[in-house]
């Protein structure tokens, strides 16, 4: 028997030739479009018999007698931006003044109280701005009130008790009129001010009496410590009626005369009972015209108040004394000023009170500055009041007391808060004044330089203020602090 090697042959039996095999595939007829739609139709009506819609029937289908219904899941905000961290707040939009960056968002962040009055955002435009020293809020402050400027706005600074926006003014092209230490300006608080032309004389002399007044009023009880009883009012309105017969623009100096000596007597009050009521008042507030006070609100303005420059600041850094004492300078000071304010064709204004906490401490002025805020619309202007903390609110007479109603008021007339880094013993008060957030309470002790916590209505902000360096040259409040020849950082 003969053998042989197996070949490749042997395995694979012989179906045809190659060639045999590819006409044989190329006579099969492919399926037409009709036949491939009812296949699938075919297709679907088998998965529809075999799986319905909602799943097997029977005890062991694994479905739900009922629709799976749940419940809608209700969270704060502080749970919300856990699961959804990458949500962050949109801004204010691109109208009005750069102010820095959004540290949440790290988009660009605008402000202007007139704009967001107008859509809505605010219900009022004015602003407070507290922060512990050496914290950037004097810089900010500052930034505001400049690049305000460029969109058409003007300043007013009715006080400056250090003297830092001197400086400022002049720089933008404004003034700086400065008071006391020598110099010889004088301003006249009782200053009639511009006239509405929609007034006729008999409105515009109610209205001017009543501003007056109410200046006077809040001197005299500035003045004594205490509020001013029914006789003392009476004796303050006879010597400031007499003062304006006398003169269209009346002075202090006449309404002291007035009050020691009145030459006027009034149903129930003859001179003699005038002035035994008004004694306690005009010694009172003698000393805004003679001692340490003579030559400042004494006589005749000396100085224009010109309403057409982008800054106008009053300087009071050569003026030294207590709290009591600068506060009715500034009071003074703030009512020339603000006689101005109430021209019909003024524009939008900012007002700063920068150092407020001394006007805070004193019920009568702080009373005086809320009807202004309440004003403010009307007027045009938007009041930025300047505070170290808001424990600073808690000095304004007790506990209780219509003083601290007053102070709490006017904390709430501010729609926009803006808040620097705080001791963390003030974080806690803080928090509760301004309704903050666990998460914006948590910001306040860790807020760096140049960062401020933003309250916008109901919305809040982390906001980096951004300055130049010809900023913060000129906004530089430590240059005594420094070594000489060290370079400022901003």
């Amino acid at each position: 028997m003969r053998l042989r090697a197996a070949s490749a042959s042997d395995f694979y039996a012989p179906q045809g030739s190659r060639r045999q095999r590819l006409r044989s595939k190329q006579r099969t007829p492919r399926p037409t479009m009709r036949e491939m739609s009812l296949d699938a139709g075919a297709a679907q009506e088998d998965v529809t018999r075999f799986l319905p819609a909602q799943g097997e029937s029977g005890p062991e289908a694994g479905r739900s007698y009922r629709r799976l219904r749940l419940p809608s899941h209700r969270g704060t905000s502080d749970v919300v931006a856990g699961a959804y961290p990458f949500l962050a707040e949109g801004g204010l939009g691109s109208e009005g003044v750069y102010v820095g960056q959004d540290a949440w968002s790290g988009g660009g962040f605008c402000f202007d109280p007139w704009v967001l009055y107008r859509d809505g955002v605010i219900t009022n435009p004015n602003c407070l701005l507290a922060g512990v020293v050496g914290k950037g809020k004097s810089c900010l402050a500052k930034s505001l009130a400049t690049r305000s400027i460029a969109f058409g706005r003007r300043v007013y600074v009715p006080g400056d008790p250090k003297g830092e926006w001197s400086a400022v003014a002049r720089a933008v092209g404004g003034a700086a009129i400065t008071l006391g230490g020598g110099s010889s300006n004088r301003l006249n608080p009782l200053d009639p001010g511009p006239r509405d032309s929609a007034l006729d004389d008999l409105q515009w002399s109610t209205l001017l009496a009543t501003r007056r007044r109410v200046l006077v009023g809040s001197l005299a009880e500035s003045a004594l410590g205490r509020p001013l009883v029914s006789v003392e009012h009476t004796a303050l309105d006879a010597a400031l009626t007499g003062a304006a017969q006398r003169s269209d623009s009346p002075t202090l100096p006449m309404v002291v005369d007035l009050l020691l000596e009145p030459q006027d007597s009034l149903p129930g009050a003859d001179q003699q009972a005038l002035a035994t009521d008004g004694r306690d008042v005009a010694h009172a507030m003698r000393r805004l015209i003679a001692g340490d006070l003579a030559g400042l609100f004494d006589g005749p303005s000396t100085v224009h108040f010109d309403s057409s420059l982008p800054m106008v600041s009053l300087d009071l850094s050569q003026i030294q004394g207590s709290d009591q004492l600068i506060a009715m300078v500034m009071t003074c000071a703030s009512a020339w000023m603000e006689s101005a304010l109430s021209a019909p064709d003024g524009g939008q204004r900012w007002v700063i009170y920068d150092e407020a906490w001394r006007l805070m401490r004193q019920p009568a002025l702080l009373a005086r500055m809320q009807s202004q805020w309440k004003l403010s619309r009307g007027l045009g202007i938007a009041n930025l009041l300047i505070v170290h903390r808001l424990s600073d609110l808690d000095a304004v007479g007790d506990a209780g007391s219509e003083a601290r109603a007053l102070a709490r008021g006017l904390l709430g007339d501010c729609s926009t808060k803006i808040v620097y880094q705080q001791e963390v013993s003030e974080t806690a008060q803080t928090a509760t004044q301004l309704g903050l957030s666990t998460a914006e309470r948590a910001q306040l002790p860790d807020l760096q330089c140049g960062e401020g916590l933003w309250r916008v209505g109901s919305r809040a902000f982390v906001v980096r203020h951004v300055a130049t360096d010809d900023e913060l040259a000129l906004f530089d409040t430590s240059a005594r602090m420094r070594p000489l020849g060290a370079a400022l950082r901003g």
